[in-house]
């Protein structure tokens, strides 16, 4: 890969980061605090939250298999996303390329950035090859997206393509595992160590059922979460925010629970709806959703809303004609939704 000071943005390589006055006095013990103009009542709502969120990072670490000093943390997966093209990508001159269809708010990052992208159109069984991908790129390309399991697809990209791009690629390799919880595949984030172009993201809003909270993460080496940390906002994870992750921490194995009731739902899904004379093809998944293409999927989901069900309608986006992405929710959620498909006319 390029030199990280050859990616990154001369002005963002370059920038003094803002030093709120919780940095000031880290690592020492302190009783009265007088320097950040709070309200000294409240407590603990008036100060100021730990704005490197040490602590969460901590126990993430332990559940993640990840070192602390590699992980970010945003509001919401898509403040990661958005940081990347703000640190690494000059407005109109560099490019980024992604597989499509795919997760939208790279490309809305990507025109709010000023940005070009490139998107790399799948095959019919939704894979792309290293060699398609590559083949997008230029001299200008920092970054390439992929998201696996992908959505709207929800199935994984082959590994071995994905291991390709990264070893391949002189920029940057962003690949989103929001649905990795869902998956058996061996996920990305134990790879950061041995790839210094890779960034890896995850969420709490899947398989944590944490979306509300809004905890977004991304893993990779400590030299691209120090520029993370230069350009992020001084207190970017609310207080409320990291002390319901925590909570939430405690217990992952109510998280596998879920998970495992979930993965049994889909399975019990997929085959009712393949039984639906309205229903053409279920694509395979590794998400907490499928894709399934309708005999007339605008048609269906508009009936779907009338009756108080809402799924979403795919059906204008790339090589998804005719299709509805329906998440997996609970027994009887699925089932109000079987029973309301098979009574449409």
């Amino acid at each position: 890969m390029k030199s990280l000071e050859q990616l990154t943005r001369p002005n963002i390589w370059s920038l003094a980061p803002y030093s709120s006055a919780r940095n000031e006095y880290a690592g020492r013990e302190a009783r009265v605090f007088l320097d950040a103009n709070e309200n000294p009542y409240n407590a603990p709502y008036n100060r100021y939250p730990d704005p490197l969120q040490l602590s969460l990072k901590d126990a993430l670490s332990k559940v993640k298999g990840v070192p602390a000093e590699n992980i970010f943390l945003g509001n919401g997966s898509d403040e990661p996303i958005d940081l990347v093209y703000r640190c690494f990508c000059r407005p109109q001159i560099d490019n980024v390329v992604a597989i499509e269809p795919t997760y939208g708010m790279y490309k809305v990052c990507a025109d709010i950035n000023d940005v070009e992208y490139r998107p790399v159109i799948l095959d019919e069984h939704f894979q792309i090859t290293a060699e398609k991908l590559l083949a997008a790129t230029d001299d200008k390309t920092k970054l390439i997206w992929i998201c696996s399991p992908n959505n709207p697809t929800g199935n994984h990209i082959v590994r071995e393509e994905i291991e390709k791009v990264i070893q391949q690629f002189e920029g940057l390799v962003i690949v989103d595992e929001a649905y990795s919880d869902f998956s058996s595949q061996k996920t990305f984030r134990s790879e950061i160590l041995n790839h210094p172009n890779l960034i890896v993201l995850n969420t709490m809003s899947k398989a944590w059922g944490c979306a509300a909270i809004r905890l977004g993460m991304a893993f990779a080496s400590e030299e691209i979460i120090a520029i993370f940390n230069k350009v992020k906002y001084p207190y970017n994870v609310n207080l409320l925010t990291q002390q319901q992750a925590l909570e939430a921490l405690k217990d992952p194995f109510e998280v596998d629970k879920w998970v495992k009731i979930l993965l049994e739902e889909r399975s019990r899904m997929v085959d009712a709806f393949r039984l639906l004379p309205i229903c053409e093809e279920v694509y395979p998944t590794d998400a907490n959703f499928f894709l399934a293409r309708m005999t007339d999927a605008p048609k269906i989901y508009n009936y779907l809303v009338d009756q108080g069900i809402i799924v979403r309608n795919r059906h204008r986006v790339q090589l998804c004609q005719n299709c509805l992405r329906i998440t997996i929710g609970t027994k009887t959620e699925n089932g109000e939704l079987i029973a309301a498909l098979r009574q449409f006319q």
